[in-house]
């Protein structure tokens, strides 16, 4: 258990395929496929149920669809996706070797089996540039076709943030980059800026990377916290389609509430040495101490069964509004592609939408929570073996601290 106690704590810081019929259903509502993508607009729809004459429905369409056209510019298509996690995996029996816990405790309350965690050199970037690659070769672009990097991760390599990094990694050159943070929803939530970025016409080819090393804000010796997490990265190329051809981001849900941040935390806290005039400040080691105060960002803290309660009433929740914004039901979805918490909590949703746990995509046991990457992950995961294939639908949904929770409805392919 070397890396354990390496990283003791040292401080005391507090789907299925759409046919023509199914996409003339969607109705346009803020975040659901716009106007633009569908075969005809309320206008055009109304022309050809009035009109007796077939060449008066298909020029009232035509002239639709000609005045949406300066509205979007393009459509989304899901073109590849990738994968990476750290060499080292820690075990549910490696960890009760440390902390005062076992195989079945830790299985039974979460479905975790094992956790990846960052070791010898690795980094974030490292992971994420992985994942990188591996997503661009499946969508058949080069590292100088992207034109937007979108990184979301909470655990960057740099204070300033880590897309910087990652775009220097893979030799994105043509490309802007910059960090979201919006920790385990942080994928859905890049998903849904990529789109609006495609649509708009502004950027053509973007990578939308979810990579975590939330085991560096983990203590190792608090068994409720310890057992949950682990380090990974995934990656996912979108890009922009003709708009006659439609759009496979069919509808998405974004939320927050602030309120109950309180509930999943990694505040920073200050802190010195000394008393009085002789007080001076802590510095990280390799690192300038502060003129003023200094401090880290301490170790997670949760409050489980709130947080619990917070995903299994809102994830379904979240989902039913994609849904619904995409005109598209319960019935229509082919796979459930969640953030990767809690095995129960995937198990609550997929009831709620009725869907058989065999269309619930889960790498829970082998991964653990991976924050921003866990969506990602199982996503790629699940390409890379057949399950998912091009036309299915997907619900894709991210929770966590903010608190914030997204939800997306995709079809998936090029």
């Amino acid at each position: 258990m070397a890396y354990l106690a390496q990283h003791r704590p040292q401080h005391t810081c507090a789907s299925r395929c759409l046919d023509s019929s199914s996409v003339r259903r969607y109705r346009t509502q803020p975040g659901s496929v716009p106007s633009r993508y569908q075969t005809t607009t309320a206008s055009a729809a109304q022309a050809a149920l009035s009109s007796s004459s077939s060449s008066a429905a298909s020029a009232a369409t035509k002239t639709a669809n000609s005045e949406n056209a300066h509205k979007y510019a393009a459509g989304v298509r899901f073109a590849g996706c990738g994968a990476a996690a750290p060499a080292l995996s820690l075990s549910n029996d490696d960890l009760s070797q440390y902390v005062e816990t076992n195989d079945e405790w830790i299985r039974t309350r979460t479905g975790i089996g094992a956790r990846r965690v960052l070791s010898g050199g690795e980094t974030v970037t490292q992971l994420a540039a992985d994942a990188s690659r591996e997503a661009m070769e499946m969508a058949g672009v080069t590292p100088e076709d992207v034109d937007l990097i979108l990184f979301a991760t909470s655990t960057p390599d740099d204070l300033f943030g880590g897309a910087c990094l990652l775009q220097g990694a893979i030799g994105a050159s043509n490309a802007v980059a910059f960090d979201i943070t919006a920790a385990c929803s942080g994928f859905v939530v890049s998903l849904a800026t990529a789109t609006s970025f495609i649509r708009s016409g502004a950027y053509k080819t973007v990578l939308v990377v979810g990579a975590d090393a939330l085991s560096r804000q983990t203590d190792w010796r608090d068994r409720t916290v310890c057992v949950l997490f682990g380090d990974g990265a995934g990656a996912a190329v979108l890009t922009a389609a003709p708009s006659e051809e439609g759009c496979n981001v069919l509808g998405y849900d974004m939320k927050s509430d602030g309120s109950r941040n309180m509930h999943l935390v990694s505040p920073y806290s200050v802190y010195v040495t000394g008393e009085g005039d002789e007080a001076t400040t802590a510095a990280p080691e390799g690192g300038r101490p502060a003129t003023n105060a200094a401090g880290r960002f301490g170790d997670i803290t949760m409050n489980g069964q709130e947080v619990f309660k917070f995903a299994v009433s809102t994830v379904p929740v979240v989902i039913e509004s994609a849904l619904d914004k995409a005109g598209l039901e319960k019935e229509d979805v082919d796979w459930l592609v969640m953030h990767q918490a809690n095995q129960r909590i995937l198990d609550a949703a997929a009831k709620r939408m009725k869907l058989p746990s065999d269309r619930v995509v889960s790498n829970l046991a082998k991964y653990g929570n991976t924050s921003a990457a866990s969506v990602p992950l199982a996503l790629s995961e699940a390409v890379s073996d057949g399950r998912i294939k091009d036309g299915d639908v997907l619900a894709l949904a991210g929770f966590g601290a903010g608190l914030t929770w997204a939800g997306m409805i995709v079809k998936w392919g090029k």
